[in-house]
């Protein structure tokens, strides 16, 4: 019993000794470490954040100085020509008003002689979204691809003044043109075709009587689009042939504008080979409306004339003479929202 006791002591005493022994290594490393600076790294915390706030602030300033803010890339304005439809157009402005990031409206006044709403709008205000009526001299079809200076966004949307696109619509459409910044993206596709050289204008299911195949389109109609503003000065800077041809026909501006980006494509297009990028993208709308059968004139569109259709072959026509190339490319891209959306049933509804 003895011998058994000892044994015991021995080792109660050993590890006594081992946690003696841990405790004074613990004790020694904590003396060897630096004196608490908590003041010292809080101060260097705030120099940080200063600094770092500092670096935002300038970084924010150099990116507005370039127009390259999120801001501005996600705004957008829209330009409407307006032509004895004063009902329709106040309709029209209120529908809009609800458009997420739009910026302004500017309304391009092709009343010649007669007071613009503007009174009107602004004694029942006020309004999210600002609207700047521009007279002219003129009752001319090319005054809504003016480069107005109160347009200081990237994109605008043009739209004819009996076209309602719901705000969903509108909104995806943006979200497309960011995609495809440098072309025409829009809700009404045309082709043309061509039969022994000679170029006819027609909706995108018409047939090529050459090479057949239907569903393709080689314009997207600037009724009802978004385009960059660089577009604007662009059709300014044409030959005098080009505007004369506009004048002449009050026809074609649209068809022109196409021509005027497929050139710009053509030649600024970082694509190789024998691929050619379309001048527009469609993208199919689930509720565009005209609404002129609604106004109280009765005024009916231009495209009602008997001869608009031919005017238009006739300007294709003319505007390959002139430039001497057909720059029109075809595409079958078409663009939808994903699913079907709900706010498509309202007309059921209703």
């Amino acid at each position: 019993m003895r011998i058994r006791r000892c044994r015991l002591g021995i080792r109660h005493t050993y590890l006594y000794c081992v946690i003696l022994l841990l405790l004074l290594i613990g004790v020694t490393l904590t003396a060897l470490l630096p004196p608490a600076t908590e003041k010292l790294d809080l101060a260097a915390l705030k120099h940080l954040e200063v600094s770092r706030r500092s670096t935002s602030q300038k970084e924010i300033h150099s990116n507005r100085r370039h127009g390259d803010t999120a801001e501005e890339e996600e705004k957008f304005s829209i330009v409407i020509q307006t032509h004895n439809r004063t009902d329709i157009l106040l309709k029209i402005l209120n529908h809009y008003q609800a458009v997420p990031h739009l910026q302004q409206i500017i309304i391009v006044w092709n009343n010649i002689g007669v007071e613009t709403p503007q009174k009107l709008w602004d004694s029942l205000g006020p309004h999210p979204v600002p609207v700047i009526f521009k007279e002219q001299t003129s009752n001319m079809m090319r005054n809504r691809l003016q480069p107005f200076p109160e347009i200081d966004t990237r994109a605008l949307l043009m739209l004819d003044d009996d076209t309602l696109v719901s705000v969903p619509d509108v909104s995806f459409a943006f979200s497309v043109w960011k995609q495809f910044p440098d072309q025409i993206v829009g809700f009404v596709p045309r082709t043309h075709v061509s039969t022994r050289g000679v170029y006819s204008y027609g909706s995108y299911e018409l047939q090529d009587p050459e090479a057949g195949g239907g569903d393709r389109y080689s314009m997207v109609l600037i009724g009802a689009a978004f385009f960059h503003h660089r577009y604007l000065q662009m059709f300014q800077d044409q030959p005098q042939a080009v505007h004369k041809l506009v004048d002449e026909t009050q026809n074609c501006d649209d068809i022109t504008t196409n021509f005027v980006v497929a050139l710009y494509l053509r030649k600024h297009s970082k694509s190789t080979g024998s691929f050619k990028k379309p001048s527009g993208v469609f993208v199919k709308p689930v509720d565009l409306r005209n609404l002129e059968s609604n106004a109280i004139s009765g005024y009916k569109g231009m495209w009602h004339r008997p001869e608009h259709f031919l005017q238009r072959s006739y300007c294709l026509n003319k505007l390959t003479e002139i430039y001497g190339i057909m720059p029109l490319s075809f595409s079958n891209l078409m663009i939808t929202q994903f699913g079907f959306p709900a706010y498509a049933n309202h007309k059921a509804k209703a």
